[in-house]
């Protein structure tokens, strides 16, 4: 396996996101407990989520990126691995036939 980390970096992923979520609603309960009017308020709280919205969108996409590498790289893996065993089944093969012909001859 060329990469190690990856279930870490998924991981770590997926503990950022939550991390950021965290972040954001503690952030929108501060600005409404926080002396404002109504306007003051709500304009805060769109300018919060679109900031969050903008962050969750680019973690999102580098999340897809590596998911995408990740079973790119394990079809990868895989069809090297399917590539030595065919070969060595037929090696298995062949040398069954020839002992065959050995003990045949015999």
């Amino acid at each position: 396996m060329a990469d190690n980390d990856n279930g870490a970096g998924a991981g770590a992923g997926a503990v950022l996101l939550s991390f950021i979520a965290g972040a954001a609603v503690g952030a929108g309960v501060a600005l409404l407990v926080a002396p404002k009017t109504g306007e003051e308020l709500r304009g805060k709280i769109k300018t919060l989520a679109d900031d969050a919205l903008d962050k969750i969108k680019v973690y999102t996409s580098e999340a897809q990126e590596k998911i995408k590498t990740t079973i790119e790289d394990s079809k990868d893996l895989l069809n090297e691995k399917k590539g030595i065993l065919a070969s060595a089944i037929e090696a298995g093969k062949e040398a069954i036939e020839r002992e065959k012909e050995r003990l045949k001859n015999a």
